[in-house]
Parts: structure tokens; C-alpha cells; sequence
């Protein structure tokens, strides 16, 4: 997997805080930075070295800009499964999840490597950074369905927002996608409704 450095090495609940363990966080993240690229591919704005590299995925500073490039193209084939994940049914999810897996070169495993703690690597290191990438993201959207099927993932509840969102919240209470206009400017209708209706009372 690709965020070790990033994770947490145990899972336990401090009061009414909940520490996720190393794989629960990496497949969180994974996730989120799907969902971040999918959502930057249907605005026309992705640029997957940046997004991988700020999110602290290894290689993606220095990976050839041919396997970059081929990573982009990989992202646009893969991106309306995702796009449909919120709309689909706990098994066509899997079934098409299933239908992607057996085109990766997968290779799975446990290394030890930058003090981060034993850990697993879904391709062999001689794997292309978009092979790396790709095996990564969709082994991530595999054991999140294992563990939750498509219930966490979501789409905007703005007014013309479609943007996509994966919900981490333990009670799955999110609503909203990353850009905070969004949320604001429901809360600020709602708010608003709420007032004329008061009045008119």
C-alpha cells in the first residue's frame, strides 16, 4: 500500500476518539485521493503527480513523465466506476471491482522499509509508478467494499455540486464535498429558509 509513512500503527478508542489501525488509515487515504483525482478528471483539472506527490505517494516526484502520462489515461478509464460507486448496489460494486483486479500485475508483499513498521506493497519493486498507483487504488476500493460495501461513498449534497466525497466520519455523517463553498452556501439557504418560514409564522 502506498501510505504507510502516514498511518498508525495500532487501533484502539481514547475516550470518544477513535485510532485507526496502519491499514484502516491507508486505505482511507487512498480512498480520499481517488476520489480527490476522479473529481479533477470531471473538472478538467488533473494533475495526478501533484495530487500524489502533496498526498505524500512514493515516486510520484521523480516517476517518468511516460508513466505519469499513462497513469492520467488509466485515471479517466477507471474514473466512471468510481463516479458510480455512491449509485451502485454492494455487488455490482464488487463484480466490477473484480473485473479491473484481474487486469494488475499484483505481487503482494510485507516490507519493512523508512521506519514506518512492517507493512504490505500490493506490486513488486520493479513495478511502473501508474502500475503501483492503480494496484494500490483499486485493492484500496476492494477491501473498503469487503469491510463497508458502497455506503461511504457519497456525492455532494450541494445544489449543482456532483463532486464526489468518501465519508470517514464513524457515523457516516458527511454531506458535502472538499470545497467549502459548497457546505457553506447550503447551510446559508437552509438557514435562510428557516428565517422566512419563521416569519411568515
Amino acid at each position: 500500500m502506498l501510505l504507510a509513512r502516514y498511518a498508525t500503527p495500532f487501533c484502539c478508542t481514547v475516550g470518544h476518539v477513535h485510532v485507526a489501525s496502519a491499514a484502516q488509515s491507508e486505505i482511507r487515504i487512498t480512498l480520499e485521493v481517488t476520489v480527490a483525482l476522479v473529481n479533477d478528471i470531471a473538472s478538467d483539472e488533473l494533475d495526478a503527480r501533484t495530487t500524489l506527490d502533496a498526498n505524500g505517494f512514493p515516486r510520484a516526484s521523480n516517476a517518468s513523465n511516460a508513466s505519469v502520462q499513462r497513469l492520467g489515461q488509466r485515471l479517466v478509464a477507471l474514473s466512471p466506476l468510481v463516479s458510480s460507486l455512491p449509485d451502485l448496489d454492494d455487488p455490482t460494486a464488487m463484480r466490477r471491482v473484480n473485473e479491473e483486479l484481474t487486469e494488475l500485475p499484483i505481487s503482494p508483499s510485507i516490507v519493512d522499509h523508512d521506519a514506518v513498521g512492517p507493512h504490505l506493497h500490493w506490486t513488486p519493486s520493479t513495478a511502473t509508478f501508474d502500475d503501483q498507483v492503480v494496484s494500490d487504488i483499486l485493492m484500496a476500493l476492494a477491501l473498503e467494499l469487503v469491510e463497508n460495501g458502497t455506503i461511504r461513498f457519497g456525492r455532494c449534497a450541494a445544489d449543482g455540486c456532483e463532486r464526489l466525497f468518501y465519508d470517514g466520519t464513524r457515523n457516516r455523517s458527511r454531506r458535502f464535498c472538499d470545497d467549502a463553498r459548497c457546505a457553506s452556501r447550503t447551510h446559508t439557504a437552509d438557514h435562510r429558509a428557516r428565517r422566512a418560514s419563521e416569519r411568515s409564522a
